[in-house]
């Protein structure tokens, strides 16, 4: 039988096809120093599940993230959204498709983990729905996660997945035409997309993604804007020099304020957390102490990059426990950015290989039948960061194919060279979304 080339998508919404297969160092503190917000130190989990899955799908961040940071230019992602998508996909694999996954994403093999995911995301949208009536200038924040099905008119999925995935991800199937209306499918699920990411994220599917033999598509999205706690002032937001990698510079805005704030510091670099209100919520900022670059030649330093492979979900953590509130001079620049991504390649080098081989892959977790397989995952996120706070949202596409297979002085944050930078839930302490610049005036990247 004549194989049909099949590929993951991922931009915070996750399509699956069918495929017919074969059977088969810090600084010291002052006495005065306070600690930092402690639901950011303290995760609140309930229960060991959910906890095992907030960190599984942490390590999932920074090792998605170690597979990108060799790209060039700025990235920004949501990896949150990613495991979104990818953890209703796994609710159908079965066999070593499973396992391979499960390993891939730091996923614990456990028969509550659906139940467990599904719960933490719902805590996310409660607070966020109750958190967004409140919301005006200066107010609260808007969170929400949503997620969809999109199947083939006629095609039988088993009742069982459906009613997990609905259950636990409140992800409800809804029917389209693949094989005979392609483009109006495309258009149906892109405009969804647009809808749930308050049209930050558009045309997430673009034109010869989806084809006839496309069965199944799941997406999620995710929307986050908030206020920070401590809100900078536009009169003092001033143009200044930022260091490029290659140690040009270009002018960009400065916003800037003086405030207690979570940081910490070792010879290295410094880390900052700007809470967003209600402390729900933060950004936390990592920033090398030395601007990179300084080349005549234009030859690319290698202080990023050196950071970067420090980057791992163990040092994080370490990093994290260090933050401690004082007072701090902060200059951060204002900034937009897109990024999109097709992660096929990406998940099959971290060992989710089965998933997207017609004639290994397993999903009869889907339909009774080892007849799908992943054609695509792509990922798209957008983020706005300025005086009063940030807007971000993501959206990620899981397609799948039918086959026949410190120091003593108040210390200067200065965020004039590149850094690197997180969304994080402090109630959870789940990221949400991580992101890279290297220069705030090239806002996007695609892959």
């Amino acid at each position: 039988m004549k194989t049909i080339k099949h590929g993951f998508i991922l931009v915070c919404l996750m399509a699956v096809i069918g495929c017919f297969g074969q059977e088969q160092k810090t600084s010291e503190k002052s006495d005065t120093d306070l600690p930092a917000v402690e639901t950011a130190k303290e995760e609140l989990i309930p229960n060991p599940v959910e906890g095992a899955i907030v960190q599984g799908n942490n390590q999932f961040a920074l090792d998605l993230y170690a597979k990108l940071q060799e790209r060039k230019g700025n990235l920004f992602l949501s990896p949150y959204s990613i495991s979104s998508a990818l953890a209703m996909t796994y609710a159908g694999a079965k066999g070593q498709t499973q396992s391979q996954m499960a390993s891939a994403l730091h996923f614990p093999i456990q028969t509550e983990f659906h139940p467990a995911f599904g719960k933490i995301i719902k805590d996310l949208n409660t607070r966020g729905e109750k958190a967004c009536p409140e919301r005006s200038r200066g107010g609260r924040y808007e969170l929400t996660v949503a997620n969809a099905l999109w199947g083939q008119k006629g095609y039988e999925f088993l009742t069982e997945f459906l009613d997990l995935v609905k259950a636990n991800y409140d992800g409800q199937l809804n029917k389209v035409d693949f094989v005979s209306a392609t483009e109006a499918a495309r258009k149906t699920i892109n405009t969804w997309v647009e809808q749930k990411t308050k049209d930050k994220i558009k045309e997430l599917i673009k034109p010869g993604v989806l084809d006839a033999m496309t069965r199944l598509v799941l997406t999620n999205a995710i929307y986050f804007k908030g206020n920070w706690a401590s809100q900078f002032k536009e009169e003092q937001t001033e143009n200044a020099p930022f260091i490029l990698l290659n140690g040009n510079t270009v002018e960009v805005p400065l916003m800037n304020q003086t405030g207690k704030f979570p940081y910490a510091e070792t010879d290295d670099f410094q880390a900052l957390e700007l809470p967003y209100v209600d402390n729900e919520l933060s950004m936390i900022i990592f920033l090398p102490k030395e601007p990179d670059g300084s080349s005549e030649s234009g030859a690319e330093s290698t202080d990023l990059k050196e950071f970067e492979q420090e980057f791992t979900a163990d040092n994080v953590t370490g990093w994290l426990s260090r933050l401690r509130k004082r007072e701090v001079i902060v200059f951060i620049p204002k900034l937009k950015m897109t990024s999109e991504f097709s992660l096929a390649a990406v998940l099959q080098s971290m060992g989710m290989t089965d998933a997207f081989n017609a004639s290994t892959a397993d999903f009869s977790g889907m339909t009774g039948k080892k007849d799908l397989c992943i054609s695509a995952v792509i990922h798209k996120a957008y983020i706005d960061i300025n005086e009063e706070g940030t807007e971000a949202a993501a959206a990620t596409a899981v397609t799948m194919k039918m086959t026949s297979v410190g120091p003593s002085q108040t210390p200067v944050f200065r965020a004039d060279h590149p850094f690197v930078f997180l969304i994080r839930d402090n109630q959870t302490g789940s990221i949400l979304f991580i992101g890279r610049v290297v220069n705030p005036v090239g806002n996007s990247i695609t892959d």
